[in-house]
């Protein structure tokens, strides 16, 4: 790829501390792609296009803990990417407001992998 078009990705980050099953996992993930691809939809739609049209690919990793997410969630954000902090609406398996996942982009690999290439892919 060339400099001026990145490889896109977009990478989603739960907390491992949860012990959430493999369909709440999958949907807390649905949650933050859907509100990830809202944002970029109003903020970079060309990029989003060519996300789209490239492969959409995703990554899910962990943190351990609440703090852990936050922190990636500001980290984020104060960089300019595309970020979304889901909460849950507790109608499952853990209370109302309980924070489970950040999705982060789509976005250029190299910047996104910057603030979650070292974290652990969830298994």
């Amino acid at each position: 790829m060339s400099r001026s078009q990145p490889e896109l990705t977009m990478v989603f980050v739960v907390r491992k501390d949860l012990k959430l099953s493999r369909g709440k996992l999958a949907a807390q993930c649905s949650h933050a792609a859907a509100d990830c691809v809202l944002k970029a939809e109003r903020e970079i739609p060309k990029t989003l296009d060519r996300y789209m049209e490239r492969g959409a690919r995703k990554i899910v990793c962990q943190v351990a803990d609440e703090d852990a997410l936050r922190r990636l969630f500001g980290e984020a954000t104060t960089v300019g990417l595309i970020a979304s902090l889901i909460k849950d609406a507790g109608h499952t398996e853990i209370p109302a407001g309980t924070v489970t996942v950040v999705g982060i982009g789509p976005g250029g690999r190299e910047d996104i992998d910057a603030l979650t290439g070292s974290l652990p892919l969830v298994s």
